[in-house]
């Protein structure tokens, strides 16, 4: 962005933009640049004028690790998009603006505490109108055509934006950039723990969309060991990120695959959520880690790896069948070092996740005939507290029990949170050993060696 501006930023306006006067003499003089290409600029006033055309988006470039480029901008209502370029890519350096006519955003949703488990619920009515299942021509997350003005300009190898009905957000615990101060937000986890019949706030916090692939289908499993590694970076990236925003206390990357889960668009792509609270699961697990012992996760590799359960062992990373797996299919990713987050993982840990994610997807692809639905989790310890005693792990999951059968949460897991697994956890790394070796065997079966 060039400089001289008095507040170092213009505002950004489909078809407007306005640059404030750089001179001392007349510092509340404005220039008005229009899409006609009419210029109105106050006399007494000197200038460094940007014009934000439709073929030239202002773009604040970085080169991350493992040499893919972030390339920073904003969709036409002012929400972020980041594109993350491949290293090599063969896309050029320019994107096109979002010339889109949009509606404000809408407001943030209310939490509401439920008192007898101390959960707080989300009431978020904007997510009703979701898209269901488009076509290729409809795809909202696909790069724009005269045909689909869809959520991103330009021909893409990873994009990340704010999602436009998000759950959280976009207000934050303090005003920042385009988000603005949420009214009745969290005053800190001790107000949140507080117990009340009829508590409210104001759902602060942030969800974003990270697209995979432009291709209209496919899931993270269907790419190359290059965008995989592109995509790690983004969540890393975006982790580091969002933990700097106000009133953010967790962040939870994830991808759900297929319709058996709930998704509702088949393009490749996860999501992240902020939350303004520690989830109730990761809750649960602090208070287990403060009952046992403060290296309670590297126990429990350290005993999974000597089971039978273990599916494969990298330089870096285990993955592993729990010892008290609930779901048919169920399988954990874990680092071998502590590190509470993605943000905090080295290149070399980067690196190897990329293939061995990769086989591991495959794999379980390969225990069927059929794409298995999953819902891939990554777990990460809260931005403020049990830093170091949280691991960062993969849990992923699915309710596919057989060919033909899916595992429905019914009465006693739904109301009673009392599970019981059908498959021993034993078998279940047992098939998915076998399943991720036949996966290897094709021609599309990427990865490293167990």
């Amino acid at each position: 962005m060039p400089t001289g501006w008095r507040d170092g930023q213009a505002p950004r306006y489909p078809g407007v933009h306005s640059l404030p006067c750089a001179s001392s003499v007349r510092p509340t003089g404005i220039a008005v640049v229009h899409d006609s290409g009419m210029l109105t600029l106050p006399r007494g006033c000197a200038y460094h004028v940007y014009v934000n055309t439709h073929g030239l988006p202002e773009l604040r470039t970085d080169t991350l690790g493992a040499g893919v480029v972030r390339r920073a901008t904003t969709l036409a209502d002012g929400r972020d998009l980041i594109y993350y370029d491949d290293p090599g890519t063969t896309l050029g350096p320019e994107r096109a603006v979002d010339a889109r006519t949009l509606d404000p955003r809408p407001d943030t949703a209310t939490m509401r505490l439920d008192v007898l488990t101390g959960d707080w619920i989300t009431v978020a009515a904007n997510r009703q109108n979701r898209v269901m299942m488009p076509g290729a021509d409809a795809d909202p997350l696909a790069p724009q055509t005269p045909g689909n003005p869809s959520e991103v300009p330009s021909r893409y190898d990873v994009a990340v934006f704010e999602n436009r009905s998000p759950a959280f957000g976009p207000a934050l615990a303090e005003a920042v950039g385009r988000a603005p101060h949420g009214s009745n937000a969290p005053r800190g986890l001790d107000d949140l723990a507080a117990l009340g019949l009829g508590r409210t706030r104001t759902a602060v916090g942030r969800c974003e969309v990270v697209c995979f692939s432009p291709e209209h289908s496919g899931s993270f499993g269907t790419q190359s060991v290059v965008r995989a590694r592109t995509v790690i970076e983004a969540w890393a990236d975006r982790t580091a990120a969002i933990s700097r925003l106000p009133g953010i206390e967790q962040i939870f990357p994830f991808e759900n695959r297929g319709e058996a889960i709930g998704v509702t668009l088949p393009h490749p792509h996860g999501q992240i959520y902020a939350y303004p609270y520690v989830t109730p699961r990761t809750t649960r697990v602090l208070e287990s880690i403060d009952r046992t012992a403060p290296d309670l996760f590297q126990r429990i590799l350290e005993s999974e790896q000597a089971s039978e359960r273990v599916v494969f062992r990298g330089e870096h990373w285990t993955a592993f069948v729990p010892f008290a797996a609930r779901w048919p299919l169920e399988v954990h990713l874990m680092p071998h070092r502590h590190v509470p987050d993605l943000a905090e993982t080295t290149d070399a840990e980067r690196d190897e996740l990329a293939p061995l994610y990769l086989r591991l997807l495959r794999g379980v692809d390969a225990l069927y005939d059929t794409p298995t639905p999953y819902i891939a989790a990554w777990h990460q310890a809260p931005v403020h507290v049990g830093r170091d005693t949280a691991r960062l792990h993969l849990q992923l999951t699915s309710p596919r029990r057989a060919a033909d059968k899916l595992k429905f949460l019914a009465g006693s897991e739904a109301a009673m949170w009392a599970w019981a697994a059908e498959v021993p956890p034993e078998l279940g790394a047992a098939r998915l050993r076998e399943a991720i070796a036949t996966a290897s065997q094709t021609p599309t079966g990427e990865g490293a060696s167990a």
